[in-house]
């Protein structure tokens, strides 16, 4: 079981959709108490199952050599970039494969990272390294506009569609925007995938043992334009009060 100890933001009060706020890039990235573990359970994903974990459109390798690009300029604390290898603060020497980047991507950093691409009127799911999938499946969302990609969520209505397109249409380099979630879940695991025919089943939060929330980030590429959608999930064990009756 991979935890961390905390969640470092609040996440009492709920946000209404898409409820985004700016931050610094030097606050994009982030290896918190659970990177060991996490990163552990990456690489054995990456290994075994890696036709569920990666997609890329090979139109979409130009976005996927910047994002890898952008990610190694905003390493945080705790790595060493030297040539072309990465010292990770679990120990690990990664080799950097420009043949493969989303790959590459997925043995350095606990953040999944969606690229999206403007393809018509919307943004398009074009390249991901998509680990820690929460009740979804990179399958069935590869390729699709934001519209698809939200078929199951019931508040994405067509206003809310139209507003988290402007949102991504807005995206500035260099002024990145982000979000939170924090669901009660009754299994820790990381990787939840799910499709759209089979939900995950309502859990009651008073009794549910886990907390997961995902810090997600919206990030202008600047040479390709593409808008990188990146996820650090943090699962932490709730404390249940006991329940009378």
């Amino acid at each position: 079981m991979i935890l961390q100890q905390h969640i470092p933001y609040d996440i009492s009060e709920p946000h209404r959709l898409p409820g985004v706020a700016p931050f610094e890039m030097a606050d994009w990235l982030c290896a918190d108490e659970a990177y060991a573990g996490q990163m552990g359970e990456r690489l054995r994903l990456l290994t075994t199952q890696r036709e569920t974990v990666v997609a890329e459109d090979p139109a979409a390798r130009p976005a996927a050599l910047e994002l890898l690009d952008l990610v190694l300029a905003n390493l945080p604390g705790g790595f060493a970039h030297e040539d072309d290898t990465v010292l990770c603060p679990d120990g690990r020497r990664e080799t950097l494969d420009r043949r493969d980047p989303l790959g590459t991507l997925g043995r350095l950093v606990q953040q999944d990272l969606c690229v999206m691409e403007k393809r018509g009127a919307e943004h398009v799911l074009t390249a991901a390294v998509l680990c820690f999938p929460a009740s979804w499946r990179l399958s069935e969302k590869f390729l699709r506009p934001l519209t698809g990609i939200h078929v199951p969520v019931k508040p994405y209505d067509t206003g809310l569609a139209k507003r988290v397109q402007r949102l991504f249409d807005g995206v500035q380099e260099g002024r990145p925007l982000w979000r939170m979630n924090a669901l009660p879940y009754g299994d820790a695991a990381l990787h939840q995938p799910r499709g759209e025919a089979a939900p995950r089943q309502e859990v009651d939060p008073l009794r549910a043992p886990f907390l997961r929330s995902e810090r997600q980030c919206l990030v202008r590429l600047p040479k390709t334009r593409a808008v990188v959608f990146s996820i650090h999930t943090r699962v932490v064990r709730r404390r249940l009060d006991p329940i009378s009756g």
